[in-house]
């Protein structure tokens, strides 16, 4: 395989991962934002944010995993902890931002939100052929 083909699948496999965690980097960068002024339908549309954000970000993780070859068992393995790593040091990015504060169960969301996609994926999406897969 050339360097530039080797590149291209890098870039094929990695950059949307990265692009993915940027992104939430900069959501978790600002203001928090006021989903409801009713409690209970604010919290759960920021914890929804949380378990769709980080389950997406594991799904690409786990693609680039598959992409490089890696076991199935063990990227989605990967998939998780790496998701939830990223979780946890975002939450400990919002110690020092403005306005945002860290709590240990948005770590959690996130962690559940990687694991119920990469369940998902893992579990219901196998049977699929592979070039939709």
């Amino acid at each position: 395989m050339g360097v530039k083909t080797r590149l291209l699948k890098l870039l094929n496999l990695w950059l949307p991962p990265v692009l993915w965690a940027a992104i939430i980097f900069k959501f978790s960068a600002g203001s928090v934002p006021i989903a409801s002024n009713v409690f209970w339908q604010d919290f759960a549309v920021k914890k929804f944010g949380h378990f769709l954000l980080f389950g997406i970000l594991a799904v690409l993780i786990y693609r680039g995993l598959i992409g490089e070859g890696v076991e199935k068992k063990k990227a989605a393995i990967w998939a998780v902890l790496s998701s939830f790593f990223y979780g946890a040091t975002d939450e400990y990015h919002q110690m020092f931002t403005q306005g945002r504060e860290a709590r240990v169960r948005d770590v959690f969301v996130d962690g559940i939100g990687a694991g119920a996609f990469i369940f998902v994926i893992y579990r219901f999406f196998s049977f699929l052929p592979k070039e939709i897969r």
